[in-house]
């Protein structure tokens, strides 16, 4: 198991074994009986005690100086007791701030301890001493050494008095106070030691933490905690959480950080299995895998490929780890296959009041209904087994149409493409269709050629970005321009629209125009004023020019609209087959960081729709002409059939019933917190508009993976209510309390969707 913040080392030795060799400061000072002889040696030597104690000199300044001019280089460093820092006093050595000198014995080092510093013997800077034998060798017997009992030799370190003219040094006259000065020593050095000195069993608990931040892909939603937690086994994770349960320490469940909102995320603790991320058997006779819940659906198609199978269906990516993939009932197209959350036919769930549980139709079929889409607040998946299907081909045809076409064409195209999926694009008639369908083996694509090269496909999206970029430069240097010979007051023209008054400073803007490119660097390129060279244009896809166009001025409905019918024609230029493996053809590029809601509602039966699923694309197009929101392509809308796990949006009680799942979406094209957050506040406009108008009539909900909660309490009710009408809420909290008891596996979102547990 990982574990932040709590690093498995030993530092130092035990309580035992170190009572004397490995004290801190004083006692690393003397690591042994040999350290305290230095210690007296250094005393005798710094009051020049000679052996009849007849004549006691003192070595003048003057003598010393010189001396110590001469050996500066070979001792300009010195060290203290952790041996890290250079001596403060280069110029300096062995001379205290009060202009003191002494001699230390050869080869012998003095630290600024509290005990040798309470005797005067050090300076305050904490400086270390230390003075090599060749110098003590240069000092000559010529000096000047007054005796002891001299009054004119009376000093003090630091106002700490070694002797004064009043009452002037007397030698001892016995050692026993010394020897019980030595006594007091050890013992404090001994507790210093039992009690501060790093122990191992006491280490590991005391160590800072490390902090981690967990963020979302679209960088919309983080959270930051210090008990991050990743199991490498079964085993290990059902320590965890019977550890945690019984703390009642949070672990929220967390994947791979791919949900547009925060489902997963909670500063008081998570758990994450990434590191549990094992095929664990692949059953080829039954089309069926057993992996650990870490492993991403990347790679367990990998695994896969050599047995001739593959999952059934997929999202946009195939990144997710698969536990995450199915507690939030992730998604592909086909009116007639269900969300992932379908494709589980056993579980095993570790929870923190019953174990580790093992769930199936044939066992315990309530809770293993409940638990498939259980998003991670029943127990902590560890393992889950998924039906597969041979592994095959699919041929994708794209093309552009209108509205009316689709209206036409809906219910047919429905019942006789396998996948399907379209592509709205506001403030135009246009309407990208995607078909994919099996390929049987031996059997060609249509002999159809576009008659755009994949480069002309591109050309006018170039253009476009590079005219536009060439006009936003030049408004930006006007603008500065007028507002330096105005002396800082100014009226301008806004980009998307209006005036800007701009007082003080540059620029002075709404927040919706801070969300433009207003310094001229906001397109990602090293060029001057940030435009991108041809070079750079060309290495760049079409989402990632959109994204590039769209940092202009993300937020002018005019830009916008000039983008989508880019985008457009960019669909109209991109008409053809394309051949791939399933994996590969149901994948696709959904853009740059983004705002995204998803909702889900029921349309009828693949045999029977009742086109409330075009009748809701349209009314979001009236919504967005009216209010003018600046809402960039596409509004993606795609299939499913109905899956039998109460929490999941598709749930139902009858397999032929057909669901519609309609995006809408907002870029955020730069990494600039102030245009972020303009941003974020349109969306929201956006999001809340079609939610206040829509949602209800066509008993619309948003995904839980895309949910966004409310701050005022009076939508959040609303939202609860809605949730209680729509899924089992009442049972569902009641499998919480019951596996869950301490409610350590949730965290603000699950609480406040689900806001009737006991705890």
């Amino acid at each position: 198991m990982r574990q932040s913040g709590i690093f498995k080392r030993e530092l130092g030795r035990s309580r035992k074994s170190s009572w004397l060799g490995s004290v801190v400061c004083p006692v690393q000072t003397f690591k042994s009986l040999h350290a305290l002889t230095a210690f007296e040696s250094a005393i005798q030597i710094l009051f020049a005690k000679n052996a009849n104690q007849s004549e006691k000199k003192f070595i003048s300044s003057n003598s010393f100086e010189n001396l110590k001019h001469q050996h500066a280089a070979g001792i300009s460093k010195h060290t203290n007791i952790n041996n890290s820092y250079p001596c403060k006093h280069h110029s300096c050595v062995g001379e205290t701030t009060s202009g003191l000198h002494w001699l230390i014995p050869p080869n012998r080092s003095f630290s600024s301890t509290s005990s040798l510093y309470s005797k005067g013997a050090l300076n305050a800077s904490g400086a270390s001493i230390v003075l090599p034998a060749s110098l003590n060798s240069k000092i000559t017997p010529s000096a000047e050494i007054p005796s002891w009992n001299h009054p004119a030799h009376a000093f003090s370190v630091e106002g700490r008095q070694f002797c004064s003219s009043s009452s002037p040094f007397q030698p001892p006259h016995s050692q026993v106070g010394r020897y019980v000065a030595y006594g007091f020593l050890l013992a404090g050095s001994g507790l210093a030691t039992y009690y501060f000195y790093p122990n191992p069993n006491k280490t590991k608990q005391q160590l800072p933490q490390e902090e981690h931040t967990v963020t979302n892909w679209s960088g919309t939603h983080e959270a930051k905690t210090k008990n991050y937690l990743q199991p490498e086994s079964l085993k290990e994770l059902e320590a965890i959480v019977k550890d945690a349960n019984k703390k009642k320490q949070k672990i929220r469940p967390v994947g791979s950080g791919l949900s547009p909102n925060g489902i997963g995320l909670s500063d008081d603790g998570m758990i994450n299995l990434a590191l549990m991320d094992k095929i664990v058997d692949i059953d080829k006779e039954e089309n069926r895998v057993t992996v650990q819940a870490g492993a991403r659906v990347g790679q367990v198609v990998e695994e896969l490929k050599p047995h001739g199978l593959t999952l059934q269906n997929f999202a946009s990516i195939k990144e997710q780890q698969i536990g995450g993939f199915i507690q939030v009932s992730a998604h592909g197209t086909g009116a007639v296959i269900p969300p992932v959350d379908e494709q589980v036919i056993s579980l095993k769930l570790v929870t923190p009041a019953l174990g580790t549980l093992e769930l199936s139709p044939q066992s315990n079929a309530d809770l293993f209904y409940l638990a498939r889409c259980g998003l991670g607040a029943l127990g902590v998946v560890a393992e889950a087994t998924l039906q597969c299907v041979p592994r095959h081909r699919l041929l994708e045809y794209t093309f552009a149409t209108n509205v009316k076409e689709i209206r036409k064409k809906h219910k047919k195209w429905l019942q006789e493409n396998r996948h399907l999926r379209y592509m709205w694009i506001p403030y135009t008639d246009t309407v990208v269709v995607v078909q994919s369908n099996p390929l049987p083996e031996g059997r060609e694509p249509p002999n159809y050629r576009n008659r755009y090269e994949p480069e002309e496909r591109l050309k006018h999206v170039r253009a476009l970005y590079k005219r536009l970029s060439a006009e936003y430069r030049l408004r930006t240097l006007r603008d500065f321009c007028l507002k330096r010979l105005s002396g800082g007051v100014v009226v301008l023209e806004g980009p998307s629209g209006g005036t800007i008054e701009e007082r003080q400073g540059y620029p002075g803007k709404t927040s919706d125009e801070k969300a433009g490119l207003w310094s001229g660097t906001g397109a990602g390129s090293q060029e001057p004023l940030g435009i991108l060279t041809d070079d750079e244009l060309s290495t760049l896809s079409f989402t990632e020019l959109r994204d590039k166009l769209l940092a202009l001025d993300p937020l002018s409905k005019e830009l916008v609209i000039q983008i989508n019918k880019a985008e457009a024609e960019y669909w109209k230029r991109s008409e053809g087959y394309r051949v791939g493996w399933s994996d590969e053809i149901l994948s696709f590029d959904c853009g740059g960081q983004q705002w995204v809601s998803e909702v889900c509602f029921p349309s009828g039966t693949p045999t029977n729709p009742n086109l409330k699923d075009i009748a809701y694309v349209d009314e979001i197009l009236k919504i967005i002409t009216k209010e003018g929101f600046p809402a960039p392509a596409p509004i993606e809308q795609r299939w499913t059939a109905s899956s039998r796990s109460s929490m999941s949006l598709a749930s139902s009680s009858s397999a032929h019933d057909l669901f519609s799942w309609v995006g809408i979406i907002m870029y955020l094209p730069t990494a600039n917190e102030e245009q972020r957050e303009a941003i974020t506040k349109k969306f929201f406009q956006y999001r809340h508009a079609t939610q206040k108008q829509l949602w209800d009539p066509y008993r619309a909900f948003e995904h839980w993976a895309k949910l966004e909660l409310p701050a005022d309490a009076e939508s959040l009710a609303w939202i609860q209510n809605r949730l209680r009408s729509r899924f089992p809420v009442e049972s569902f909290n009641k499998a919480r309390m019951d596996l869950d008891p301490h409610n350590i596996l949730s965290n603000e979102v699950i609480d406040k969707m689900f806001p009737q547990i006991e705890k």
